[in-house]
Order: C-alpha cells, then structure tokens, then sequence
C-alpha cells in the first residue's frame, strides 16, 4: 500500500487524511499498530459514529494520530505513549492551522484511548475512539494481534504445566495466553458507548470461543 491508497480509504476526509498519514509512516516494523490498524479503527469509528453521533474530522484526525510516538509494549514507557501521542497530535494540527480548541479536542481523544494510561474520555469522540481502537484489540483481530505481539516481544506461547495460571500469578509479558485473562477479557467491561459494547460482546464471544478451543487442544 502507498499512502495516496491508503489515504483514499478515509473518504470523504482523503485530503485531510494524506496530510496526516506521513506523520505516522514509520510504523517501527510494528504489525500490530500499521496503517492496516487505522483503517480498521477508522472503520469502527465511524461505525460507531453512525449510531452515536459526534464529529468525524475530529474522529479521522484523532484515528490516524493515536500512535503518533511509538512506544514499544514492553517499554517501561508504555503508560506514557499516549500522552505523548497526545502532545505531539496537537503539535502537528496547530502547524497546520487548526483551532487551539479542535486540537485539543483531538489531543484528549489520543490521550483518553490507550488502556494502560486510565484516562477518562470526556467527550463522545474521545470515547468512539477509545472503543474503535479496543474493538480491534479483541475478537479475532485481536487474537492475532496477541499472538502476533508475543512472538515479536519473543514471549512464550502458554507456561507449559500452568497454562490457565491455576497456581501462579499471570504473567502477560511472558506467555501469549495469559494477555487473555490479564486483559483482553476485561475489556469488555470498558467499553464507553453502547454501540461499541455491543459490538464488543460478539466479538468478546469470538474470542473466548477460540481460547476454549485452544485449552481443550492441550
């Protein structure tokens, strides 16, 4: 994909989308956090938005800026990463000639979507964005993603006598399937809109379904 094709996949904002993509091209060889991941995260939005309502340039804007500075997962920064996305989003929309207001706008919808920050989201589009971006970390997707993290942070596939951590702390950075109960199945949970929770729930089934599935193999 070449970003003029990518950027014609955020119709009607394709414009404002080309202007926005180069400042998130290098994805830092990251699978999980591509353009392949705005475009499914601008698809739930904008899903979402059709039954919610709220502002999609600032929901467009807010998408293709969320992982702006990229921050590995297993970088004692993490927990910082969207609040320096945040920053630099605002930065990068003030150059370019938008309101002082819009911006922030859009800095809170970064900073308010990543998990490990707890930021509330306080206005709709912050809390679209924070479940489109949740509705891909779930579900299928969100079964390869996990799997596709572990494998690149060289993690184990499950703890071989404890897999379901029965008799041991879960230990997410070290084996791929303890992510699933130390996080993936609480963020149902979490979800802001009802939209988004209630895509949540099917696909919160997909996965459980396939961790059974994985148990019962064992």
């Amino acid at each position: 994909m070449n970003l003029s094709q990518v950027a014609a996949a955020f119709r009607p904002f394709d414009t404002l989308a080309a202007q926005l993509l180069p400042q998130v091209e290098d994805d830092a060889g990251d699978g999980s956090h591509d353009l392949s991941h705005l475009l499914r995260v601008w698809n739930n939005a904008r899903r979402l938005q059709a039954e919610e309502g709220g502002d999609l340039r600032i929901l467009l804007a807010a998408v293709i800026l969320h992982d702006c500075v990229r921050v590995e997962k297993n970088s004692p920064l993490r927990s910082q990463a969207s609040t320096l996305s945040a920053q630099r989003a605002q930065e990068i929309l003030l150059s370019r000639g938008w309101t002082q207001e819009d911006a922030q706008r859009v800095a809170h919808a970064v900073q308010a979507h990543s998990y490990s920050a707890q930021v509330t989201p306080l206005t709709l589009e912050a809390k679209i964005v924070q479940d489109a971006d949740r509705l891909d970390a779930i579900g299928a997707i969100g079964v390869a993603r996990c799997f596709y993290v572990a494998g690149r942070m060289g993690s184990s596939l499950y703890e071989a006598l404890d897999p379901q951590a029965q008799q041991r702390p879960l230990q997410d950075t070290r084996y791929a399937l303890d992510h699933f109960p130390a996080k993936l199945f609480r963020l149902q949970d979490g979800f802001q809109t009802a939209a988004g929770a209630a895509m949540a729930q099917a696909r919160q089934e997909r996965m459980r379904g396939f961790v059974e599935q994985f148990l019962d193999e064992l």
